[in-house]
């Protein structure tokens, strides 16, 4: 049996792609943050399913967490770097310092984190590493600030690994995805629902199916074949014009 390794599953693209795997045969692993969501999906799922409460800005609940895995789950063949947040909408200048660092902690420092600590099995499984990153990686907006520049690090991180891997048989992608109505928005503006509900009326955003389809996709391409990057957005989303100030 194959095992998926899919971080931040306690809600969105995260839960989508674990039980899309799940459904699907695969035994996964899944970790997030909250503690009751992954007892859900524990108790839904039963001995196929291994959970972990993890933050990821914490290395040494990282090394332990890898080092505990179950021998049935030793064995990674897909992993997933789901974790991730967005926080604030200000501009640079208005900002909250704290809020970019815990972007840069659970974006990119937890990200890279697992994703070393997991490499030697990775390796000597000929894995599927998947990172989510996101259009922001390359479309700037008002308010993406360290946002968009972690996910430009997610995004060029996930070539970097695929260089480095070359000749190991381990494939590296990194998904992309534009609009997507998932709790990030939520997220993003403090519990605000209704920033979240006026930015997704009417838009057909992505949903988090959507994301653990095109995961489901990648990990059954045959092996000889990688995909670098996959930009995903709604038809009704498409690129914005330039900034032009007048005095």
């Amino acid at each position: 049996m194959k095992t998926l390794c899919v971080t931040g599953a306690t809600s969105g693209f995260g839960k989508a792609i674990a039980e899309k795997f799940l459904s699907e045969g695969w035994q996964v692993i899944a970790t997030g943050r909250r503690a009751e969501r992954l007892a859900a999906l524990k108790s839904r799922w039963g001995d196929a399913i291994h959970v972990a409460t993890l933050d990821m800005r914490d290395e040494a609940a990282i090394a332990a967490f890898v080092a505990e895995l179950p021998a049935q789950f030793k064995r990674i063949d897909v992993l997933v770097n789901n974790a991730g947040l967005a926080l604030g909408t200000q501009p640079a200048q208005r900002a909250d310092l704290a809020q970019w660092k815990q972007m840069i902690e659970t974006n990119v420092t937890g990200l890279v984190t697992l994703t070393h600590t997991l490499l030697p099995r990775l390796i000597e499984s000929k894995a599927l590493i998947v990172n989510i990153s996101s259009i922001a990686a390359t479309y700037p907006y008002t308010g993406g600030n360290v946002y968009g520049g972690t996910k430009a690090f997610v995004s060029q991180f996930s070539l970097g690994l695929r260089s480095d891997l070359h000749g190991t048989g381990v494939r590296v992608s990194s998904i992309e995805p534009g609009m997507a109505e998932t709790e990030f928005t939520l997220v993003r503006n403090g519990g605000d629902q209704t920033a979240s509900d006026t930015l997704y009326k009417d838009a057909s955003p992505i949903v988090g199916e959507d994301i653990a389809d095109q995961v489901w996709w990648l990990s059954q391409l045959p092996p000889h074949l990688n995909i670098n990057r996959l930009e995903v957005m709604p038809v009704r989303q498409s690129f914005a014009g330039f900034q032009i100030s007048r005095d």
